[in-house]
């Protein structure tokens, strides 16, 4: 009998679960690859158990709101040690050359079966953001199994390189486990056309975000109010969520199906999303394949992305200032907007395409399997 791939995931993580699968099926073709769903196949994370665990665990967080319940029923050593143990039970090793995880939310590692992890982050990550207290950290008793993960991998691989610096410093995880393949997106190519240099002289600033708060909305409003001062014609359309807002040339879209936001890419000038908190930001890939010079923060992968000064500025959170001072340098140079758009879809094919990921994966994975 053929041994084949397993591939275990909890839900579509972002819509980044189908491209990955996608990628693990061409660059190992002679494999079948077999797809487990954690919440689905291994543990009901609302069962009684589990929801006492979380009580235990994080209750006065949640009385208190510094935690969402949701969030704490996929980080309870209960849930954690339940989902080794029932992988263990249901897997037979004998059975695949190979296994490998998205995300690190469990150890999906079997004895003698070299596993693999792609993550986008680490928990103790967080701590490297201005803004978040230790206090707000997951259990002890959580983050030394979430070490194990790491731990127990072949290989982990990395969306960023402040994640990689993190498994290796804050997790002492060795280097040479730990490599950077970056991520991709499902962009069409079709829209890689058509990205004349008028787009850059609308003065069109667009924000993408669901969560506006912790995208830094506030200060971006408060910034837009400086570059009115300067040009009054600036536009700021807001994709993903409805703001209350009272100010003049503010256009709040909403939420839009994932389809239609291209639309707005489309049509602006620049994009800003000056976040607090940030594992990956795939958003920002996606305004690089639209050319879309860029402003946002100096934190998480984002200086992966972003070239200060080459295809888009990064400023300090909450420096409402220097935000609206890179705002109005781009409003006042649409020439620079479509240098720095360019280059930012230079780093983008280079770097950031499924395909990129996929070759990096499997020539890491290969002399593991073929020894």
């Amino acid at each position: 009998m053929s041994k084949k791939i397993g591939f275990f995931k909890i839900g579509n993580f972002s819509h980044t679960n189908n491209s990955v699968i996608e990628v693990i099926k061409n660059e190992f073709p002679s494999f079948e690859l077999e797809i487990l769903d954690i919440s689905k196949d291994f543990a009901n994370i609302k069962e009684v158990a589990n929801l006492l665990s979380v009580g235990k665990n994080y209750g006065i967080d949640i009385i208190l709101k510094r935690k969402q319940i949701f969030s704490c029923l996929t980080r309870t050593p209960h849930i954690f040690k339940k989902v080794k143990r029932c992988i263990h039970q249901k897997i037979n090793p004998k059975e695949y050359i190979f296994t490998f995880q998205t995300q690190s939310l469990f150890d999906a590692s079997l004895p003698e079966v070299p596993h693999f992890v792609y993550t986008d982050h680490t928990h103790l990550a967080n701590l490297n953001y201005p803004d978040f207290s230790s206090k707000n950290l997951y259990s002890k008793s959580w983050i030394k199994l979430e070490k194990t993960i790491y731990k127990n991998a072949r290989i982990n691989f990395t969306m960023s390189n402040n994640i990689t610096k993190s498994i290796i410093e804050q997790y002492s995880c060795s280097p040479d486990k730990v490599i950077c393949v970056y991520a991709g997106i499902n962009a069409n190519n079709n829209h890689f056309e058509n990205q004349d240099f008028q787009k850059y002289t609308k003065k069109n600033i667009l924000f993408v975000g669901v969560d506006w708060q912790r995208k830094g909305g506030p200060q971006l409003v408060e910034a837009f109010k400086n570059v009115l001062k300067f040009h009054p014609q600036a536009q700021l359309t807001i994709v993903g969520c409805s703001p209350k807002l009272d100010i003049p040339n503010c256009h709040v879209v909403g939420r839009v199906p994932l389809s239609e936001v291209s639309k707005y890419f489309r049509e602006a000038s620049i994009f800003c999303l000056p976040t607090r908190l940030e594992p990956f930001g795939i958003v920002f890939l996606e305004a690089m394949s639209y050319k879309l010079p860029i402003v946002a923060s100096n934190i998480g992968a984002i200086p992966d992305f972003i070239s200060d000064g080459e295809n888009g500025y990064l400023v300090e959170t909450d420096n409402v200032d220097k935000l609206a001072e890179k705002l109005i340098y781009f409003l006042n140079n649409p020439n620079k907007c479509q240098e720095f758009g360019n280059k930012g879809f230079e780093i983008f094919l280079k770097r950031y395409n499924w395909q990129v990921v996929g070759k990096k994966i499997r020539e890491n994975i290969e002399p593991l399997i073929t020894k």
